[in-house]
């Protein structure tokens, strides 16, 4: 009997060493460098100062939220360490500025870099690295290329597409208009421009009248609207970022002229452009929209815009409601907050990057009705639909259905 006793114990002390190994083996934690038990260490880029300062905000409302985050208890009880500096909207600035955050900082990924020119430069480091360069901050179609740079993702809609959505409705409204088109000498500009041609397709040779392209450092971009007006254009699309967009819709003014006025959406905050440019001059211009302003009337009731009432009056009181780079910060931080959260305690790189793949209909609070982030292995652009919009008063009013559009490399 005491003989069957010890085999008894000794099966039962197997069974439990045996289920205490498996659970362990289940709740193993996975960290790349930049992930603790404590910490996730998130490295960002922002142009603080320079031509495209305005979008500095998107950077601190960023921060702002996910201090928002940690003060109710972090990422499965692990605290944002957020680093964010400033690349001036400056391509080698921008060379710098990530490898001091990966190699010196050793952050775990680099999240929302902002700028075409600054994404492309620092692009190929990123990937040689095999650290994430997560939902960045510009709408390039290059970003979705998981084949070739499956550690990049976007985020925004990508300007070929709403390039060809400005196109679709000038061949609505204005089939026989004279097109003049004022765009960023990059990729930013050029994929916009893309867009619209391929929109207008045999129509664009006859339509098209004149292209003037302007490059960042320059202080003023008036004598180029001024050449487009003599080139006879009565419809004008200002490819622009804040500074450039609030000087195009001022010059248009001051001209006297008044074509079909489109405005891209990167370049359409009531805040950043509107206001400064003048509300008055600002009336009856044409853009897109994918995410809410939290000053129009519609929202006024709204659960996500009462959400993000309360997180800019408790944690960025300074924050402009009425600046779009303001909600977008807010938007950009929740999706990334998703993929952490999905993430659990296997906080890898590699991990990183899967469930930033596997988005399925992901409803932000700020972005509109109807449109939801998606992702795949083989799709890194999370958001591909938009709503036209029109500036009346002093704001944006949306109009027509939420239009879908795709296009590939």
């Amino acid at each position: 009997m005491p003989a069957f006793r010890d085999r008894l114990q000794i099966l039962s002390a197997t069974i439990i060493l045996l289920a205490a190994t498996s659970t362990g083996a289940i709740a193993q934690k996975k960290y790349d460098t930049g992930a603790t038990d404590t910490e996730i260490k998130i490295g960002n880029i922002m142009p603080y100062s320079g031509p495209a300062s305005a979008y500095g905000v998107i950077g601190k409302t960023e921060a702002a939220y996910f201090k928002k985050i940690n003060a109710e208890g972090g990422i499965n009880g692990r605290k944002i360490n957020f680093i964010s500096y400033d690349d001036a909207y400056s391509p080698p600035k921008a060379v710098e500025q990530a490898r001091k955050l990966v190699e010196s900082d050793e952050v775990l990924f680099i999240f929302n870099p902002l700028g075409t020119p600054s994404n492309s430069a620092i692009q190929k480091y990123m990937n040689e690295k095999k650290v994430p360069q997560l939902f960045v901050s510009t709408g390039a179609t290059k970003w979705n290329d998981p084949k070739h740079f499956p550690w990049t993702m976007g985020w925004i809609p990508n300007y070929q597409s709403e390039g060809r959505i400005y196109a679709q409705y000038i061949l609505k409204e204005r089939p026989t208009g004279k097109i003049g088109i004022l765009y960023q000498n990059d990729d930013y500009g050029k994929d916009y421009v893309k867009g619209i041609r391929d929109g207008l397709g045999a129509k664009a040779a006859s339509m098209i009248v004149g292209e003037e392209s302007y490059e960042t450092a320059t202080p003023t971009i008036d004598s180029h609207v001024v050449a487009l007006k003599s080139e006879g254009a009565d419809i004008f699309i200002s490819i622009t970022t804040p500074k450039f967009a609030a000087q195009s819709i001022k010059k248009v003014a001051e001209l006297g002229w008044k074509p079909l006025f489109i405005l891209n959406s990167v370049g359409s905050s009531t805040g950043a452009v509107m206001r400064p440019a003048g509300i008055e001059n600002g009336q009856n211009i044409i853009s897109t929209a994918y995410n809410k302003d939290p000053t129009d009337p519609q929202w006024n009731d709204d659960v996500g815009i009462k959400h993000f009432d309360a997180f800019l009056a408790k944690y960025f009181p300074e924050g402009n409601r009425e600046d779009s780079s303001v909600v977008i910060g807010y938007n950009y931080a929740q999706t990334m907050i998703h993929v952490l959260q999905a993430c659990g305690d296997d906080l890898t790189r590699e991990n990183i990057m899967k469930q930033a793949a596997s988005i399925k209909g992901l409803q932000l609070e700020g972005v509109l009705p109807g449109i939801t982030i998606n992702t795949s292995a083989t799709d890194f652009a999370p958001i591909k639909q938009f709503q036209l919009r029109t500036f009346k008063g002093e704001r944006w009013e949306l109009f027509g259905d939420v239009i879908t559009t795709e296009v590939g490399e």
